[in-house]
């Protein structure tokens, strides 16, 4: 049985942020930006509205059919350089008391491979009851199908262990080195080159 998935739009903006919320509340990465659980509860909705805006205009989000899951994407071209007022603009309408907001997107900009052309996979959320059941793995797989058609690379950063290990088994490998947090967990670059 296959898992049904559609681009979302406009209009499933607000599925979307709680989707995102719900999925990266307890993230290794989310607690590290927002230490504190009551302050995260109220601040991190923003910060995930804030990547949905992002990619719904500059990019792409598929969501199953049954919005339990979805995926946002970024298609870079080679030579891409990230804005540097974005992790500043992103601080300011989240919470601009809070440094690690605009930290963190530094960071992953500044690890982010700018050299060839590639899929980049910004976030991928899975409410809580359904992970395990395959549903970030369809998501994933049906954009590395065209990638590997067409000859493309992928990117992301892994947040945690446990996605590290989904992402080699898709077919990711580690880039470089992790990325230490200051004071904070690792996140994992990992880059996958097309197959066939």
């Amino acid at each position: 049985m296959g898992v049904a998935i559609r681009t979302a739009g406009a209009a499933d903006r607000e599925l979307i942020v709680r989707l995102l919320d719900t999925a990266f509340q307890d993230d290794p990465v989310s607690g590290w930006v927002f230490p504190e659980a009551e302050h995260r509860r109220e601040k991190h909705p923003a910060l995930m509205a804030a990547f949905t805006d992002i990619v719904l205009a500059e990019g792409r989000i598929d969501v199953t059919e049954d919005g339990t899951a979805c995926a946002l994407w970024l298609s870079v071209p080679a030579g891409h350089q990230d804005d540097e007022d974005g992790p500043a603009q992103v601080r300011a309408a989240v919470d601009p008391e809070n440094e690690r907001v605009e930290v963190i997107g530094r960071l992953t900009a500044g690890i982010h491979p700018a050299d060839r052309a590639h899929e980049y996979l910004w976030m991928i959320g899975v409410a809580p009851g359904r992970q395990g059941e395959g549903l970030g793995t369809a998501l994933i797989t049906a954009v590395l199908d065209r990638c590997d058609r067409e000859g493309l690379p992928a990117y992301l950063e892994a947040s945690s262990a446990r996605s590290r290990s989904l992402y080699e088994r898709l077919g990711y490998a580690l880039l470089d080195r992790p990325l230490d947090l200051p004071d904070g967990p690792q996140m994992w670059p990992m880059w996958r080159e097309p197959k066939g």
